[in-house]
């Protein structure tokens, strides 16, 4: 009879050992705030090779930032390549559907990292899963075309909806190449009521010049620091035409379950701000950004 005992109790406590088990793993699955780090030992930065933010040999400027963040909280840092269509579902453990403007949450799949950064602009539909850093890298949305197309840059008129209006004049009758799911949608920017052939390109944001240059559209949607880089490496190939959108920013996305990490991460960055640091790695890896905005790293007081 006591024998019998015993085997029950040590019956239900392997199954409250293997319970506890599953709810530990479930939490770690699911949160990774601030101790949560620091426990683990490792900062893990998601990531997908965009511009200058990514480059995929293992540096860029997301990447250098994300490195001193994790010796600043004194963790290893880790990279984790992820993709455009699975970079919040990864953060958040929340598979996302998103349709215009609207946010549909599906189901719990696992998490694989504990902040993105790769250039990820703050759009409204992105605030509804995330919540992001103080700015990391101006941004805004540019029309851009092939050096040999008829259709000519504009000239500033000091109103930037004026000027916006006319670069949307110049989609009229042509085909245009975007990318759906990110800041470089087409429906982001009230072009439906212009008739044109909208062409979403299915490849890397990293293939998109390259792929106006081949002749796979007239016109190209393309942000700022994309095009930076284009217009160092395809110098001559392709030309600004104007702005499209109002002036954006781009920064850090944690889960919000991480207040605590991201509260420190914008301690850390203002840190970075003040010293100097973080203008040092925008011109470093975007030479010209100062050119176009030149108050941007400016510290206030």
């Amino acid at each position: 009879m006591i024998k019998n005992l015993n085997s029950s109790f040590s019956a239900r406590m392997l199954v409250a050992t293997v319970v506890f088990a599953v709810v530990a793993f479930s939490a770690s699955a699911t949160r990774a705030d601030l101790d949560e780090v620091r426990q683990r030992g490792t900062l893990r930065h998601l990531g997908i090779p965009y511009a200058n933010f990514v480059t995929g040999a293992g540096d860029g400027m997301d990447i250098e930032i994300m490195q001193r963040f994790a010796r600043h909280l004194g963790v290893r840092y880790q990279y984790v390549k992820t993709e455009w269509d699975r970079i919040f579902a990864d953060l958040t453990g929340k598979e996302v559907k998103i349709k215009g403007a609207a946010v549909e949450f599906l189901g719990a799949v696992p998490v694989k990292g504990d902040l993105a950064a790769n250039g990820l602009t703050v759009l409204p539909w992105r605030e509804k899963i995330v919540d992001f850093s103080r700015p990391l890298f101006p941004n805004q949305i540019w029309l851009i075309a092939r050096s040999d197309s008829p259709v000519h840059p504009i000239k500033p008129t000091g109103n930037l909806q004026k000027d916006i209006e006319k670069v949307k004049s110049f989609i009229r009758g042509r085909s245009l190449l975007g990318k759906a799911g990110t800041c470089l949608d087409p429906a982001m920017y009230a072009l439906q009521g212009i008739p044109a052939k909208t062409v979403l390109f299915p490849g890397s944001l990293n293939d998109m010049a390259p792929a106006l240059i081949s002749g796979k559209a007239d016109l190209l949607l393309l942000d700022l620091p994309d095009s930076l880089v284009a217009l160092q490496k395809w110098p001559g190939d392709i030309k600004v035409i104007g702005p499209i959108s109002e002036s954006q920013v781009m920064s850090a996305a944690f889960s919000k379950d991480s207040p605590r990490l991201r509260a420190e991460f914008n301690l850390f960055l203002k840190k970075s701000l003040r010293d100097g640091s973080l203008l040092a790695l925008a011109k470093k890896y975007y030479p010209y950004v100062l050119h176009y905005y030149p108050d941007f790293y400016k510290v206030k007081p």
